[in-house]
């Protein structure tokens, strides 16, 4: 049994690194008092960092992002620091990185209680990233092995192409994460609904964090809304509705979860349907023209 703690996380202003650092430390002590193994935050928690510098850079969508690359080391190491100290797994929401060649690329970090992480880059970009923000889509889609099994990362809109997600399942995933940020009800539903397809589809855990609130300040994450949801696939020792736990809209909290992944495995062998083995079966068909 995997305890999963699912962050509904608001947006702060930030006075300094040593706010952030309490506001983080708080978030994830709550969290591993209620016994959580593995936390999950929402894609681009991290911009209200952008409130550390003045005001031409975090009302600036370029600047912000160059000034932002000063503080990556600072947040590598205190995720890696947090996730040691209370011995739990941390996906860490998104961070956009400025690559070896030049490109911002939106990176999902997970990282480990033995002091280890890795990174799984957002491979879709939205409308807004690609043509006001210029975040490129990262190339190579990645599993990362686990105490419990292995696990996924679908950033936000990657959850809306079911490929991604096969490919994570065929690999040995019965479990995503999908860290999201939508500013509008139309777009928490498509990757909610995104989300909720990927589990039936694959028979497997699909678990969305989303940004909560308003920074008005912020062209970047101005609007946020939401609900952390855990959704699983719609059968047997599942929820009718295949909702294992959602959040209250929009309300800054944990969420929290008792996933088990053998029942997981086990629905795939022997559900009410195959939807998970059904996948890959080819069939043919006539185009008939009237």
């Amino acid at each position: 049994m995997l305890k999963l703690a699912v962050a509904q996380y608001d947006v702060s202003f930030l006075d300094s690194w040593a706010a952030y650092e309490k506001k983080i430390q708080q978030w994830v002590s709550q969290a591993a008092q209620q016994q959580a193994q593995l936390l999950v935050f929402p894609e681009y928690h991290s911009m209200e960092l952008a409130s550390l510098f003045d005001e031409s850079i975090y009302r600036s969508l370029t600047k912000q992002l160059d000034a932002m690359q000063g503080l990556l080391a600072d947040f590598l190491a205190l995720y890696r620091q947090l996730a040691t100290q209370y011995g739990v797994y941390i996906q860490a929401g998104t961070f956009p990185v400025l690559n070896e060649i030049g490109e911002y690329r939106n990176r999902a970090y997970l990282f480990t209680p033995d002091g280890g992480y890795d990174f799984q880059e957002k491979l879709m970009m939205t409308r807004f990233e690609n043509e006001q923000w210029h975040i490129k889509a990262g190339q190579i889609i990645k599993l990362f092995d686990t105490d419990f099994g292995k696990l996924g990362i679908a950033v936000c809109y990657d959850s809306e192409f079911p490929h991604y997600a096969r490919h994570m399942a065929e690999q040995g995933a019965a479990l995503i994460l999908v860290p999201s940020c939508t500013d509008t009800k139309a777009g928490y539903y498509r990757v909610r609904i995104g989300c909720q397809a990927r589990a039936l589809e694959n028979q497997c855990y699909v678990v969305q964090s989303p940004l909560v609130g308003e920074a008005p300040w912020s062209e970047a994450v101005d609007i946020n809304c939401g609900a952390a949801a855990v959704y699983t696939p719609v059968d047997k020792g599942f929820p009718y509705d295949g909702i294992l736990a959602i959040g209250e809209y929009n309300q800054t909290q944990w969420l929290y979860a008792d996933l088990n992944l053998e029942k997981m495995i086990q629905v795939r062998e022997n559900g009410q349907v195959f939807n998970y083995h059904d996948w890959p079966r080819q069939f043919n068909a006539e185009l008939e023209t009237l």
